[in-house]
């Protein structure tokens, strides 16, 4: 297997990057799709119980209307926290969530001179998640919960992240995975409906781009979650919530009538003995350490800047 096989291998995923952004600015502050990512974020932190950190700064990638900022804020409480995600309009709602108004910034001019130290309002940025703008080697922690699978580009993704990282700082991501929403692509085959649906990236790929990426002691897991539901429409909506379908083959125009219909008796005949649509969410989880130096090519070997003159005295 050569160095960069798995790159090589997933130069690019199917996807849309326009859509991505369209179809999730027009979900508003995303609060509908919380009872999966909302979920899923409460995991992540639950992992981060059992790692000993303490960043100056986060980035938060892919945050949506900043559902994690204040569960960082409160575990991290002297962390300056940037929040990017692509959407604006997403981007938006958080601003208006989070960032201080008039009087709250008077409050916290009060304080400064009164002595007192006053909390560092977080930083927006509208930007893709593999071309930040950000300065190399300015964040310790990267936190990204269920973004990394809406990226065309993984791979650029995690170059990224490394590139952004300090020495020893931690990425800590989550994403779906193949065999997420396989019952309604099951149903789709059934049913005759010639459409593409959005392709995940296996955990074990996640787990070798890492380590190609620069990343060190990389951990990955994955668990499946399963919905269930009484009405078609209702497993729909859902599937809409978590982002649509921005999938670059997909089928054009609006579905019609009997489209939909040829979809919602394919998805009924699926019903369990208790009568119940089931709808599965693989979920992967994966943090990984950034890495002083590693091979970026057969011959060539890249050293982050923060790492010279770091050696011990004899």
């Amino acid at each position: 297997m050569t160095e960069n096989s798995h790159l090589e291998r997933l130069p690019s995923l199917p996807l849309v990057r326009e859509h991505v952004v369209r179809q999730f600015g027009r979900r508003g502050d995303l609060e509908a799709g919380q009872f999966l990512y909302g979920e899923i974020g409460a995991r992540m932190f639950e992992r981060l119980e059992y790692i000993r950190l303490a960043p100056k700064a986060i980035l938060d990638a892919g945050c949506g209307a900043a559902a994690a900022f204040a569960r960082l804020r409160e575990r991290y409480p002297d962390a300056a926290y940037t929040g990017l995600d692509l959407s604006g309009a997403v981007l938006a709602h958080a601003r208006r969530r989070y960032l201080p108004t008039l009087g709250a910034r008077l409050r916290q001019s009060v304080s400064r001179l009164a002595g007192r130290p006053a909390a560092m309002a977080p930083v927006f940025i509208e930007a893709d998640m593999g071309a930040t703008g950000l300065p190399p080697e300015s964040q310790d922690l990267v936190w990204s919960n269920m973004a990394l699978h809406w990226h065309p580009e993984p791979h650029a993704v995690l170059a990224e992240w490394r590139r952004v990282l300090r020495t020893g700082g931690l990425v800590m991501f989550s994403c779906l995975g193949p065999g997420t929403f396989r019952e309604l692509r099951d149903a789709l085959a059934r049913a005759g409906l010639e459409t593409a649906t959005p392709g995940f990236v296996d955990m074990h790929d996640f787990g070798d781009l890492l380590i190609e990426s620069g990343f060190a002691d990389p951990v990955m897991d994955q668990e499946t979650l399963t919905f269930t539901y009484r009405h078609v429409d209702s497993l729909l909506d859902d599937v809409r919530r978590l982002g649509g379908n921005p999938a670059r083959d997909r089928r054009k125009g609006l579905a019609t009538p009997a489209w939909r219909r040829r979809l919602a008796d394919a998805l009924e005949a699926g019903r369990g003995a208790d009568g119940l649509i089931r709808l599965s969410a693989e979920v992967a989880y994966g943090h990984a350490w950034r890495a002083a130096s590693y091979r970026a090519a057969p011959g060539e070997t890249r050293i982050a800047i923060s790492s010279i003159g770091r050696g011990r005295a004899l």
